[in-house]
């Protein structure tokens, strides 16, 4: 009898989870274990650098500091996936039964999903050991579950979510392209998925983005945590110098001409080094850290990033794009 009833109108207790999944899984609480390790060499040293960084995020941030933060990824989130209000976003998100937020970290957004659409099932997914943190803060969300396992191999039926999240994570995956491909299989037909990728910047950076990946998985935490401070202090003082340059365009370098303030010409073109005054220097250096730990970081132009939508038969919805990265909502 209830098989006719939308999922979205059942009490929460009613849905069970498990039959989502493709093979046999097990719940214990809201908590779904896959896998915790990748036979990649990149993709595990990935998961151990975004375990390392969310355990410090979660143990060493001020309220204050994570409220900051939290609340300005709200803001971006909006602008990065075509809703011009947080009211606008829970009004779509009501009319999805199964919500999957692909890559969720410590969970805060796949906590404030399953808050503004309370009838909704929301799943996140983790590699990393963020998720058994993330379990225990929202345990008492009884629509929100969490799984570790790998987001490009989710273990979940074809055409079973109707709305996908996969935000700032899908590029730190071993092959995004079929990551993306996976996504795409588990949305229902005309199910939304919205993405954000890497930007390519100037050549220059390119090569030393590039380059660091290689490195980065010979440095211990230690230094790489060493190294995020280096950066938001080099950072911190690019911009206490409140220099403007005019730079000439360099089509060969892929670099912009324009007025520039210097600590963004170099951002942009040279160096990753974040700073950002409001935020503060622990998630400023928090910020460097997720550049430059992850040995995956692929970055895409706008035509790459097109072409893999089109050649999973999706349609754009809304397309955004800054000098960080492309973004957009994608129907199925």
């Amino acid at each position: 009898m209830l098989s006719n009833i939308p999922l979205n109108l059942l009490p929460m207790e009613t849905i069970d989870i498990a039959n989502l999944f493709s093979e046999k899984v097990k719940v214990i609480d809201n908590l779904i274990h896959l896998a915790d390790k990748s036979n990649a060499q990149n993709q595990e040293q990935t998961n151990k650098a975004f375990s390392e960084k969310w355990q410090v995020v979660s143990s060493s941030s001020t309220k204050e500091d994570r409220k900051k933060a939290i609340s300005r990824q709200r803001k971006w989130h909006l602008s990065l996936y075509g809703f011009k209000s947080a009211e606008e976003l829970s009004f779509f998100l009501t009319s999805k039964e199964i919500i999957i937020d692909a890559g969720c970290g410590l969970g805060e957004k796949s906590s404030w999903l399953a808050e503004m659409s309370p009838n909704s099932l929301v799943i996140g997914i983790d590699f990393s050991e963020s998720v058994y943190q993330a379990a225990e803060k929202f345990k008492e969300q009884k629509n929100l579950y969490f799984v570790r396992g790998d987001i490009a191999n989710t273990k979940l039926k074809k055409n079973v979510a109707d709305y996908i999240l996969c935000d700032q994570v899908i590029m730190h995956t071993e092959k995004p392209d079929k990551t993306f491909a996976h996504l795409t299989s588990i949305l229902k037909k005309g199910g939304e998925f919205s993405c954000y990728v890497y930007r390519k910047k100037a050549v220059p950076r390119e090569l030393l983005d590039s380059f660091f990946r290689e490195k980065t998985k010979k440095y211990s935490n230690q230094e790489l945590w060493e190294f995020s401070e280096q950066m938001t202090a080099l950072g911190k003082q690019f911009s206490e110098l409140k220099t403007q340059i005019d730079v000439p365009d360099i089509p060969l370098l892929e670099i912009k001409g324009g007025k520039y303030d210097m600590q963004r010409f170099l951002y942009w073109n040279f160096i990753k080094c974040f700073w950002n005054e409001e935020l503060g220097w622990e998630t400023s250096t928090y910020t460097n850290f997720d550049w430059y730990s992850p040995s995956n970081a692929k970055r895409y132009t706008k035509k790459e990033f097109e072409t893999m939508i089109m050649d999973n038969h999706l349609q754009i919805k809304y397309f955004h794009e800054e000098e960080a990265c492309f973004s957009g909502r994608f129907i199925k």
